[in-house]
């Protein structure tokens, strides 16, 4: 017998360590590079700190001077929905998309004469105590809003659960001293009721943490009620968290996935899928120019899944997802992907055109509170529609 040749590895375990020590050293050479780049501009940071600080003719505030620095640096990304979030800022954010926040219940807009009091909200602190849409804050527990400025007196205004807060106000030509106890507020994102002939009617104004527990009461009541065919009104709603979107989406689709999102590196995730449980009568969305992104996908998903003919004027326009998390002493809120249905295109820039197109005059305010099935136009074709399909 022929003696077994020798086979020797040492050619083929060389290659690879090589192939490995290349690849190894592509990665350092990548990263210093990196390094250095990071180094130089903070080098610059540095450099103009420096001069800023020994040259200034006043005080500077180092914090408020950095966090303006970080809002630059995204700013420079020249994209409207990315943005650094200061530490005060990432609070009244995560306060926002949880649906609940502690103060006393106004919304209000900076005037010369201190805090101009827009909306009074229904059942809060400030009602109660008898404020009023309209009213002027001048001065908050005695200190002047002109020498608070605009931010602090808001903080000053919202303080803790359970305090007193002694405002200032001023009504017309007359100067009011109401205290008011700080409580609880909880923002009404989803709410509804019954239209004559067992329609449903319900209005969604945003997608926030509270707002599936909000929605899901409203429609089980409706469908307890009885009602025939669903009205969805997402007319002017500006969009919120995904999470929620899916919650809402979930029991009105089939099972499987809805929506992906297309990340820059090409990877490509479900963002929204449904389970078996699919809500089976006629449905109609009401949307206008001021549906704009996850207030757009609840809309494109349900009529690209056939569960619903859209209603009103082509919405906003925003197909791209944001990413908010904690970072250099704040927060960034970041583009990180663009979105669409699994049967659809992306409307980014776009809008989602309604199949029936209605505009609404210019001089009609739509009640959300109290939906008018002839003279919210857009609202008695939906009616008309879902009726007639009966």
């Amino acid at each position: 017998m022929k003696e077994k040749e020798k086979i020797n590895l040492l050619p083929y375990v060389l290659t690879a360590v090589i192939g490995i020590l290349c690849v190894l050293c592509a990665m350092l050479w990548q990263r210093n590079a990196a390094l250095t780049r990071e180094l130089a501009e903070g080098a610059r940071l540095a450099e103009l700190s420096e001069y800023v600080s020994e040259n200034y003719y006043q005080d500077t505030d180092e914090k408020n001077l950095m966090d303006n620095a970080l809002k630059g640096y995204v700013a420079g990304l020249g994209d409207p929905y990315s943005v650094f979030l200061t530490e005060d800022e990432y609070g009244g954010w995560k306060e926002k998309e949880s649906g609940t926040s502690v103060g006393i219940g106004v919304t209000v807009q900076s005037v010369e004469e201190g805090l101009y009091i827009v909306e009074v909200t229904s059942g809060s602190p400030a009602e109660t105590a008898g404020i009023q849409a309209e009213d002027t804050i001048t001065a908050v527990d005695g200190k002047l809003v002109t020498d608070l400025g605009y931010s602090e007196a808001v903080a000053h205004v919202k303080g803790e659960i359970g305090t007193d807060v002694v405002l200032t106000v001023l009504r017309d030509s007359e100067e009011l001293e109401i205290t008011v106890t700080r409580g609880e507020i909880v923002t009404i994102s989803a709410e509804g009721q019954m239209l004559d002939g067992n329609i449903g009617y319900v209005h969604i104004s945003a997608f926030r943490e509270n707002t599936f527990d909000q929605y899901s009461k409203v429609l089980n009541e409706l469908l307890e009620a009885g009602a025939e065919g669903i009205i969805f009104d997402v007319r002017n709603n500006g969009g919120g968290l995904l999470s929620a979107l899916e919650d809402v989406l979930d029991p009105l689709l089939p099972e499987g996935n809805i929506a992906i999102a297309n990340y820059g590196d090409g990877t490509v995730k479900t963002i929204v899928e449904s389970d078996s449980k699919e809500l089976d009568i006629p449905m109609t969305v009401l949307v206008n120019g001021g549906t704009a992104s996850a207030g757009e996908l609840f809309a494109a998903s349900l009529r690209d899944f056939g569960k619903a003919s859209l209603i009103g004027e082509t919405t906003f326009g925003k197909g791209i997802m944001q990413d908010t998390r904690t970072v250099a002493g704040g927060a960034v809120t970041l583009t990180v992907a663009a979105y669409q249905t699994v049967k659809g295109e992306c409307y980014h820039e776009i809008g989602v055109t309604p199949d029936t197109e209605i505009a609404m005059p210019e001089d009609y305010a739509i009640d959300f509170k109290n939906p008018d099935t002839e003279g919210d136009i857009q609202l008695a074709e939906a009616y008309a529609g879902i009726t007639g399909n009966q």
